[in-house]
């Protein structure tokens, strides 16, 4: 049986433009014409030209179609490749869906996402801006075992009138009212932290080592909180026993 190339094509589902550009560029080979001078397609063809219609749907450029040639072996390895390509794709759509999940049903702001073990804690805890901001940069600096610790405490966050005081503490609070604050909020920082001594070392396993982290972790309070407020951490620090407060510097 011989084809025409308008028969051939509409068998195949392409366009007689398109059998003819796959000539042009090489995926097609030109077939025998008849007396007639017409070209005359046999069933090699049609499989050719269904098969770079299969691939170009599956993703392929023409000029990777081109690269593959003929071979049936090369064709199963470009395959297998562009299924490896696509799994990873899959996985990254998958993490992607799971963010999306997150920050819709719990409400995580989009910049805690980056660490999705702290995002989920400082989501249900009633952190302020600043607060939040500051887990965000725990989540950039630290490691595993530090985010855990952090974790940990932020799932044991609890509405407490110290806290909500602190967040509202003003630059210029007096002196009485830094050291009242402080004798207050002392408890309740110890009621989280109570049974986690991992905290001591939370920068430990930090990727670019402790003193980064610490650092990190200090400038980032210097940025994010006024002074009264630092000094009132610093001071139920030391009423706790930890020096330096929340940097522990």
């Amino acid at each position: 049986m011989a084809w025409s190339t308008r028969e051939v094509a509409d068998l195949a589902g392409a366009s007689v433009r398109a059998v003819r550009h796959y000539h042009e560029i090489g995926l097609l080979k030109e077939p025998e014409r008849g007396a007639n001078g017409y070209k005359h397609y046999g069933t090699s063809h049609l499989l050719r030209v269904l098969r770079i219609k299969r691939l170009t749907t599956l993703g392929f450029s023409l000029p990777q179609i081109a690269a593959m040639g003929e071979a049936d072996e090369h064709f199963v390895a470009a395959l297998r490749s562009l299924d490896q390509e696509l799994a990873a794709t899959v996985e990254r759509l998958r993490r992607t869906r799971v963010e999306l999940e997150l920050i819709l049903s719990q409400g995580a702001p989009t910049e805690l996402t980056t660490a999705r073990d702290l995002a989920s804690a400082a989501a249900w805890a009633d952190l302020s801006d600043a607060g939040r901001a500051f887990f965000v940069v725990l989540g950039r600096v630290l490691g595993p075992k530090g985010r855990r610790a952090y974790e940990k405490i932020l799932s044991r966050w609890h509405d407490d009138p110290a806290m909500a005081e602190l967040d509202h503490l003003p630059a210029d609070a007096g002196e009485d009212a830094r050291r009242r604050l402080a004798e207050r909020l002392a408890p309740a920082i110890g009621a989280l932290t109570a049974g986690c001594p991992e905290l001591k070392d939370a920068t430990a396993d930090a990727p670019r080592g402790p003193q980064f982290a610490a650092d990190m972790m200090d400038a980032a309070i210097k940025d994010l909180f006024n002074p009264a407020q630092i000094d009132v951490m610093a001071r139920a620090g030391d009423l706790l026993g930890t020096p330096g407060g929340p940097g522990q510097s």
